[in-house]
């Protein structure tokens, strides 16, 4: 293991899920670099099917006619305090610019190191009996380059790669509200995610109408809140199609009190229960002559 300190540059991998669109590009950039392609001291060749070491994990919120699909690029987070680098006993490293390396040579045979990545990053190759994961392309940046080919080929700027301090990063992560995945686990990922919420919360949705002689209306800029024990947790406010989002609610079964106001006017308190994200039917003001 290379020895660094808080104030050396390390690589780091942003990813905003709200820019995300499910192109698939950073999946292709990481197969034609690495698919059949043997990089010594780095990786063997990764295999052309079965072994995504980049993947889009995708959560659907809510059910017909409105329902919120969020895509998370997901691969291995090299770790401070990584699972697999204790495991390795000498076969996986850590470098100073924060890159874990799986040795292609020191590593073979252990398929132990599958079973020590939490985030199931680590992926068994049969034929070469090799564990393998995304080596953050060290073997470009090695060379120059200024970030991984899956940040170069997303067209949203979605994944952005950064090589800066821990204090630097720790900032950046403050100021954007990055966080990580399963950071209870205490292993310090690399990899940050912004608006992680939206993937791993709940969403409460639904639409408003109004009802004058007969005729329903999509209502647009009425005012939906949900509440817990009387606090306000969520708001939002309806599109020209008359729909809302109340996003980024926690994963739980909980009771809320949902509140429509319409032209400064209550319009419809209900009680809601939240056992997933949900998609409620719409809320129809009647409105009299």
């Amino acid at each position: 293991m290379t020895t660094a300190n808080a104030t050396t540059p390390k690589w780091n991998l942003i990813i905003d899920l709200d820019r995300c669109n499910n192109c698939n590009n950073c999946v292709l950039a990481v197969k034609d670099e690495h698919v059949g392609n043997d990089f010594p001291g780095y990786a063997a060749p990764q295999p052309l099917h079965g072994q995504p070491w980049l993947e889009l994990k995708r959560a659907e919120h809510g059910q017909a006619p409105i329902v919120d699909i969020v895509h998370l690029p997901a691969m291995c987070n090299h770790c401070d305090d990584a699972p697999c680098v204790k495991a390795g006993q000498g076969a996986v490293k850590k470098r100073a610019d924060g890159i874990v390396i799986i040795d292609p040579q020191a590593a073979r045979g252990r398929r132990d190191l599958v079973d020590a990545c939490p985030y199931g990053a680590v992926r068994w190759n049969e034929e070469l009996q090799l564990p393998q994961h995304w080596i953050f392309d060290a073997h470009l940046l090695d060379q120059g380059w200024k970030a991984p080919r899956c940040a170069q080929a997303c067209p949203t700027e979605a994944i952005r790669a950064v090589k800066v301090s821990d204090a630097e990063m720790a900032e950046l992560a403050a100021d954007q509200g990055l966080e990580v995945l399963s950071p209870e686990l205490g292993t310090r990922p690399r990899v940050h995610y912004r608006n992680l919420k939206r993937f791993t919360h709940w969403v409460l949705a639904g639409s408003v109408v109004t009802l004058r002689d007969g005729v329903e209306e999509c209502v647009e800029g009425a005012e939906v809140t949900l509440s817990h024990d009387g606090q306000v947790v969520a708001r939002a406010v309806t599109d020209a199609f008359g729909e809302y989002r109340l996003r980024d609610l926690p994963a739980e079964n909980t009771d809320y009190e949902a509140q429509v106001v319409l032209e400064e006017q209550i319009s419809m308190i209900q009680r809601v229960r939240l056992p997933t994200s949900i998609t409620m039917g719409s809320v129809t003001i009647i409105i009299q002559k």
